[in-house]
């Protein structure tokens, strides 16, 4: 079974599953029975921490992960999320005024099918409402018995700081990977002096660091990726170089580059957890079995030579995406 790490005072599984995939962002999303076989497999390996939002879908994934985990509820930590909120022409803006914060739990409670939520995130923050409301009236959700655990997502480290005030942090989540690591300078440094851990999204680069993607006609039409600047021709050249680098390093070491991407984050600290998401069991399991991986120092030198921080070619969003991010 897998082993498990500390997010400030809760315990979950070394790795989680970021569910969104299933119903959002990338492409198909029409083979229900598969997705809900990856989540029973996920928790027959010892996977507790199910990551989804409100707006996965909208609303979809979160019925989706209630009816998966029907019936196995005392296995799971249940983390959702709320307050992104879509603008005109595909905008990301944030909404986290009282009212707000309480209407989604309720609601979200109501898809899952459930009493509770074990870690409830603030989706992004709502550079229009202080931060000391939204977390006003989550701590008031932690009262009520609603939610167990608030966590932050996409923050700033003041924003961190002003919540932590009003509530501890359990968790920060935020993109982390080998080839986003903008948190690293003053983010996951005022998670670990406040004691939060720290959950990456997209550990695997989107799945750019797996190599199955070599270019965006290799994605749907719909896949949130063909917007993203790191896939566009002009910079896709340089980022599969980076790639194939790694490639090299996974062959010596018998794991897949994917693999090798996972363990790497998971060697950023005993209290980082990340939440690789897969709608395929096959996949699924791959993710589960890079936390069995150990990487050496001479592994981690080679792998810092071949992706160096600020080597990736290209902006993590558009900006219309990227204005909702680090408030």
């Amino acid at each position: 079974m897998i082993a498990t790490r500390k997010l400030g005072e809760l315990t979950v599984s070394a790795q989680g599953l970021g569910c969104m995939g299933m119903s959002h962002a990338y492409g198909a999303h029409d083979d229900e029975a598969e997705s809900i076989a990856t989540i029973h497999r996920a928790l027959d390996l010892g996977v507790t921490l199910l990551d989804t939002a409100n707006v996965y879908g909208p609303e979809t994934n979160e019925r989706l992960v209630g009816k998966a985990i029907a019936g196995r509820r005392d296995e799971v930590v249940l983390a959702t999320k709320f307050g992104i909120v879509w603008g005109e022409g595909g905008s990301m803006g944030a909404r986290g005024d009282a009212a707000y914060v309480k209407q989604c739990a309720d609601e979200s409670l109501t898809r899952l099918g459930v009493d509770h939520i074990d870690l409830y995130y603030q989706h992004r923050v709502d550079p229009n409402v202080p931060v000391e409301e939204t977390w006003g009236a989550l701590a008031e959700l932690v009262q009520a018995g609603k939610v167990r655990y608030l966590g932050i997502s996409e923050a700033s480290p003041d924003s961190i700081r002003r919540a932590h005030a009003i509530h501890p942090v359990t968790a920060l989540q935020s993109e982390w990977s080998l080839w986003t690591r903008d948190i690293e300078a003053e983010v996951a440094p005022v998670c670990r002096e406040l004691g939060i851990g720290i959950v990456p999204f997209s550990p695997l680069g989107r799945g750019f660091l797996t190599g199955a993607i070599t270019s965006t006609t290799d994605l749907a039409a719909d896949d949130l990726r063909r917007r993203l600047p790191r896939f566009t021709d002009g910079n896709l050249d340089t980022n599969l170089a980076i790639v194939e680098a790694l490639r090299t390093i996974a062959a010596e070491k018998d794991i897949t580059p994917g693999q090798l991407a996972l363990a790497w984050v998971q060697s950023r600290g005993t209290d980082v957890v990340p939440i690789p998401g897969t709608k395929r069991r096959t996949y699924l399991e791959q993710n589960v079995a890079a936390t069995e991986i150990t990487l050496t120092p001479e592994d981690l030198a080679r792998i810092e030579a071949a992706a160096p921080a600020g080597a990736v070619a290209g902006a993590r969003y558009p900006e219309e995406l990227a204005r909702a991010a680090n408030n």
